[in-house]
């Protein structure tokens, strides 16, 4: 065995949701370098779908640009039953698409603030699991990424942009990860998840906040980060590809942060 073999995903087929840009596009690359066609989604970033396709391209894979809103049924299922008549298979699933609305507190969010980030970040993902897990039955085999953040492990410092119902929603994910690893290990399907800390693609990220706040906020998460910097997406590579390939397959169930230590405190 050649020293990356553990990590050669040539000839696999990643989906990655929200690929358009920021950390989903850097998830792409992640795949296509080390070999893997891959498929993404973008809602509403055509030019960023474009760029992210073309990107992927340069690695000599195959690339599957897909529109869906992964909060309706509907588009969800019309995405994974293109990818698996274009590929056949799905080896790879990376559930990153994920919103947030402006900072409030609980009893200022509407309801209908709340229902539009939980149809996103939690219903979107089980039903893109729904639909990813049909596929990996078939070949007794895939692995799942989920995406959630430092926010879905600790409670959010009041001053930082994440809304009440992004913090549920991610802590959530961790819950659906555990849950999910458990009924399909049997069946050669490993779920883990991924929870970034401060990227500078994910500071404010749909979130109704003015430019001038932003450097605010970012000053503030690193005092709060104990590597006193942001992350650099690229950063995010290593355990995503680790969590693809086989160099993690007696790995199921975790949580692996990636933080500058944010959540040791």
């Amino acid at each position: 065995m050649r020293k990356n073999d553990l990590f050669d995903l040539s000839g696999r087929v990643s989906l990655v949701t929200g690929g358009s840009s920021g950390l989903g596009r850097t998830f792409c690359e992640a795949m296509a370098e080390q070999g893997s066609h891959v498929a993404f989604s973008y809602n509403s970033n055509e030019q960023g779908a474009r760029e992210t396709e073309a990107m992927i391209k340069q690695h000599g894979v195959k690339a599957l640009t897909v529109k869906a809103d992964v909060s309706r049924p509907g588009e969800v299922k019309a995405m994974f039953l293109k990818l698996d008549q274009e590929f056949g298979k799905l080896d790879v699933l990376i559930n990153n698409a994920g919103v947030d609305i402006r900072p409030t507190r609980i009893h200022e969010m509407s309801l209908d603030e709340w229902n539009r980030i939980i149809a996103t970040n939690l219903t979107g993902m089980v039903m893109c699991l729904q639909e990813g897990i049909k596929i990996m039955l078939r070949q007794k085999k895939g692995s799942i990424i989920n995406l959630t953040s430092a926010a879905g492990l600790v409670g959010s410092d009041p001053r930082l942009p994440p809304s009440p119902g992004y913090v549920t929603s991610k802590h959530g994910v961790v819950g659906l990860t555990k849950q999910a690893a458990l009924q399909y290990v049997a069946d050669g399907i490993r779920v883990n998840a991924i929870a970034p800390g401060s990227f500078p693609t994910r500071i404010g990220r749909n979130a109704d906040i003015p430019e001038e706040k932003l450097g605010e906020i970012g000053s503030l998460l690193l005092s709060l980060t104990p590597m006193g910097r942001h992350g650099d997406p690229a950063e995010l590579k290593g355990i995503a590809i680790y969590l693809a390939s086989d160099a993690s397959s007696f790995v199921t169930g975790t949580v692996s942060p990636v933080d500058g230590g944010f959540t040791c405190w």
